[in-house]
């Protein structure tokens, strides 16, 4: 039996955020409306997804209770092609868990991590 975990992020406005994944390279797959506003979006990166639902609040504070990590092949192309505007939270770096990392924050303040695996696990 297969069995996935998707997580649902809360936003302001869903399209706006929708739009947001798009340019990092999501896919929109789906979105539901109240007839009004948008209410509810999937969205896919590979075989993964995420979903967004209406109701939420831009982050107050400097993190959220959830990030997002999402898993590359190629750390620097995906750095490389960061829409302009994109704030950077933390550039290009090689984490201590042997994973070359940075990290951006989405328009309503969610951290999204990008890593790579390089192979050099280091010990603390």
């Amino acid at each position: 039996m297969p069995t996935t975990v998707t997580p649902m992020i809360h936003v302001p406005d869903v399209d706006a955020a929708a739009a947001w994944y798009a340019r990092l390279g999501f896919t929109v797959e789906e979105t539901a409306s109240d007839g009004l506003e948008t209410t509810w979006a999937k969205l896919t990166l590979g075989e993964n997804a995420v979903m967004l639902n209406c109701g939420g609040r831009p982050a107050e504070h400097d993190r959220r209770d959830v990030d997002l990590y999402v898993g590359v092949d190629d750390v620097r192309a995906w750095r490389d092609r960061l829409p302009d505007g994109t704030e950077i939270i933390k550039d290009l770096y090689d984490a201590y868990h042997g994973m070359r990392e940075f990290i951006v924050r989405d328009l309503n303040g969610f951290w999204v991590t990008f890593g790579q695996w390089i192979g050099v696990e280091q010990t603390a």
